[in-house]
């Protein structure tokens, strides 16, 4: 199954793509072994974000001068303030609409077996480089190409059927993700032990705490190890049981050839889980090494600016 960015994934932030079966890697962050010619490439995909496929010794993940825009003010198109007013006769025959860069020129390469943290203040893009990477943003110039089925875990407040209870919405959601009603019926058990949530599981999930929709969220997205799992600050909302959980579960994922990428204010996280550190300020890369590189630049950057 293949998807083209920009498609109908704002529907929910739990998803999964699948690539051909092959999985590969090579040495980061030196350069790239050749990606495959555009000829490859499914036409049907979006030019700007492409799922390919790929020999064993090609990059899993690999973004070339990306760009991202958000629209900004009252009147972008599709704004509720812009249609009501269009109703009582005022409209602007020549809008004006103004971006703001939330991702600039970005370039980097992930393989197989990392695992990744994207660190930064609030409104560095780390959210938005994510959503991207799932396919749910749409760059506006540049390439974003990605190898491997996506487990995302964005925003534990979506995603969900309200009315539906915990153990429905493990079918909802798995399937959403592209799983049969088969398969997850013989994981159903597995999912509804790690998440934890006791007699709870057979309750609406409008009726859940936020720490309760981040169990039952992260244990269907990771209970079929994805090959790269995409995760944005969900930690916080849970206790340090469900932490401790969530970190071996993670790691089983990456043991089996796959790519974790984080985005996190939690900085002892980082340096217990991830090898890997990506430092964004104002949707630019400013530092990209280890953690023990990265990571006592980035404390000094923050007292700096407290």
């Amino acid at each position: 199954m293949t998807q083209a960015a920009g498609s109908r994934h704002g529907e929910t932030l739990f998803r999964l793509v699948e690539s051909e079966p092959d999985t590969g890697a090579t040495e980061a962050p030196a350069p790239a072994a050749a990606l495959p010619p555009e000829s490859a490439v499914d036409p049907a995909l979006a030019p700007r974000r492409e799922l390919l496929r790929t020999d064993p010794t090609s990059l899993a993940i690999e973004a070339r001068d990306a760009v991202l825009h958000y629209p900004l003010g009252a009147y972008s198109r599709g704004s509720l303030k812009s249609s009501l007013l269009s109703l009582f006769g005022s409209r602007d025959n020549n809008p004006q609409t103004r971006f703001v860069d939330a991702l600039r020129g970005l370039n980097f390469q992930i393989r197989f077996g990392e695992r990744v943290a994207l660190i930064g203040h609030n409104g560095s893009g780390k959210s938005s480089l994510l959503r991207a990477l799932a396919g749910i943003y749409p760059l506006a110039s540049g390439e974003l190409r990605v190898v491997g089925r996506i487990g995302a875990l964005l925003d534990v407040s979506l995603g969900f059927e309200s009315e539906a209870t915990g153990r429905e919405n493990i079918y909802y959601r798995g399937m959403t993700m592209g799983y049969s009603r088969a398969q997850l019926k013989k994981v159903e058990a597995e999912i509804v032990d790690f998440a934890g949530l006791g007699e709870f599981i057979d309750l609406p999930v409008r009726t859940y705490s936020a720490g309760m929709y981040v169990r039952l969220g992260f244990a269907i997205s990771t209970q079929i190890s994805p090959e790269i799992l995409l995760v944005d600050e969900v930690f916080g909302a849970g206790d340090a049981a469900f932490a401790k959980q969530a970190v071996a579960r993670m790691m089983k994922v990456v043991q089996s050839s796959g790519i974790f990428v984080i985005a996190t204010h939690d900085l002892h996280l980082v340096e217990t889980v991830c090898q890997r550190v990506i430092w964004l300020n104002s949707g630019e890369i400013v530092r990209d090494g280890p953690p023990s590189y990265v990571i006592p630049e980035y404390k000094s950057f923050m007292a700096g600016e407290a």
